[in-house]
């Protein structure tokens, strides 16, 4: 055991060295887009609250009521006895919200991601996967032991290279990516993947994490705004994000949704979310639909941050509501951060292995509780620092 931590010290000192070493903030508090850390107030730039619906009166309540008729926990899977009538209604109304058929609530992207890969395919397959898909993607596709072959992001001349000469060795094959990017905040060229997924017999799978809630007549997201919802096979989203509450769904048709029911062991295997936050989840939808104000007030004011940082001749990128200021290099990005931080700006460093060597970034998280007033300072503070 000695030995082990030894080559864990000699890791976490080598992370330390090229600026990699990461650290936990126990936040005291969040109200708006404002915490406290180690007692010090921060505006927020890290949250993906973007509608600032976490504590929005309406869903707190409900997570109330629920609480006082269910209970805090749904204390069994869902194939035993922790599926709640209020569970299908959610599912349900997930289901409408996407334009599909049918929907499954999973307890997280991360889970949801890692089940529904791994349960579609097989060592036979493979998955054309964008080179930017997070995380949960890359390792859904490798406990699935399909081969994994990597597009250039958004590049659909390289993506038909490749599908002319790999598509023909496997049995499945599958297209998948984000619709809205979590790191470079820019929108995948869906209509040319359905012609791609067309021509080469492939299934579709797309992310909405993202853009859920933000885009859309309904705030459903991408798949809703370009009128696509047929054409995309697998739609996968949370409830973490742009909805403040938690969870995540999967929505396809009624065939696809019964499969992934007997077979996606992240869901089978789990104990399903708390009543409460089902009936939180049901009412962000409600809200989302109700208060369209929201989603078009953020979208205004992170074009007016983003306009302005090209102004001031910064390296942004990104259509929707993240906006990274890539830097470069760790160390600079870094001291950026901190010199941010020291001003009452809660802006983080995101690195390599996050996002590409070499591309460095501060990601900002526009909420709709940043104001025109809030934005303009903290130009005038990047107008010193960058």
């Amino acid at each position: 055991m000695q030995k082990v931590y030894i080559l864990l010290t000699e890791s976490l000192k080598n992370r330390e060295k090229q600026g990699l070493l990461r650290k936990l903030y126990p936040i005291k508090e969040r109200r708006g887009c404002k915490i406290i850390v180690n007692n010090k107030e921060y505006i927020d730039f890290s949250s993906n609250d973007y509608l600032g619906l976490s504590n929005h009166p309406q869903i707190i309540n409900a997570a109330k009521e629920a609480v006082n008729r269910y209970g805090t926990g749904a204390c069994a899977s869902r194939l035993l006895s922790g599926s709640f009538e209020i569970h299908h209604k959610l599912e349900e109304e997930v289901a409408r919200f996407k334009q599909k058929e049918k929907a499954l609530i999973f307890n997280s992207g991360y889970q949801a991601n890692l089940g529904i890969l791994s349960a579609l395919l097989s060592r036979d397959d493979c998955v054309f996967s964008d080179r930017l898909n997070h995380a949960s993607i890359i390792d859904g596709i490798i406990l699935s032991q399909a081969k994994i072959i990597r597009f250039k992001h958004n590049d659909t001349d390289n993506l038909k290279s490749l599908l002319e000469k790999q598509r023909k060795k496997y049995k499945k094959a599958l297209i998948i990516t984000e619709t809205i990017f979590s790191m470079d905040g820019d929108r995948a060229p869906l209509k040319e993947l359905i012609e791609l997924k067309k021509r080469y017999d492939c299934i579709i799978m797309v992310d909405e994490a993202h853009a859920t809630g933000i885009f859309g007549e309904n705030g459903s997201g991408i798949v809703e705004q370009e009128g696509i919802s047929d054409e995309i096979d697998i739609i996968m989203g949370t409830f973490s994000k742009a909805l403040g509450c938690f969870g995540a769904y999967c929505t396809s048709d009624k065939k696809m949704i019964e499969y992934l029911i007997n077979t996606a062991r992240s869901f089978i295997y789990s104990t399903s979310l708390p009543p409460a936050v089902i009936a939180s989840n049901l009412k962000a939808i409600e809200i989302i639909r109700n208060e369209k104000f929201r989603r078009e007030t953020l979208l205004k004011n992170s074009e007016f941050f983003k306009d302005n940082l090209k102004d001031l001749g910064l390296k942004v990128r990104g259509s929707s509501q993240i906006i990274p200021l890539i830097i470069g290099d760790n160390n600079k990005t870094i001291k950026i951060a901190a010199r941010l931080q020291r001003q009452g700006y809660f802006v983080l460093p995101i690195r390599y292995p996050t996002v590409p060597k070499n591309e460095s970034r501060l990601r900002f998280s526009m909420t709709f509780n940043h104001s025109k007033e809030v934005i303009i300072n903290l130009l005038d503070s990047l107008r010193k620092f960058v």
